[in-house]
C-alpha cells in the first residue's frame, strides 16, 4: 500500500508527519527521514488488526481481503 505523508517543520525543531487518509496517524522525529521512519511504523500499527477489540456475534462471519 502506499499513502501519502505530510511533513511539517515543528516550531520546537524537528519535523511532524501525519497521514491524511489515516485519521490520527501522526509522528514525529528530529530529521525528516526520523520522521518518516516513525510515521512508517505508526502506519503499520495503525494497520495492524485488533482481535480482541471485536465483539462479534456467533452467526458474524470474518474473512480477509488483500488491499
Amino acid at each position: 500500500m502506499r499513502f501519502k505523508i505530510v511533513l511539517e517543520e515543528s516550531d520546537e525543531g524537528g519535523y511532524t508527519a501525519y497521514v491524511p487518509s489515516l485519521p490520527g496517524c501522526i509522528s514525529e522525529g528530529d530529521t525528516k527521514e526520523e520522521a518518516l521512519k516513525n510515521i512508517q511504523e505508526a502506519i503499520e500499527l495503525y494497520l495492524e488488526p485488533v482481535e480482541d477489540d471485536w465483539i462479534l456475534d456467533e452467526n458474524d462471519l470474518v474473512q480477509e481481503i488483500e488491499v
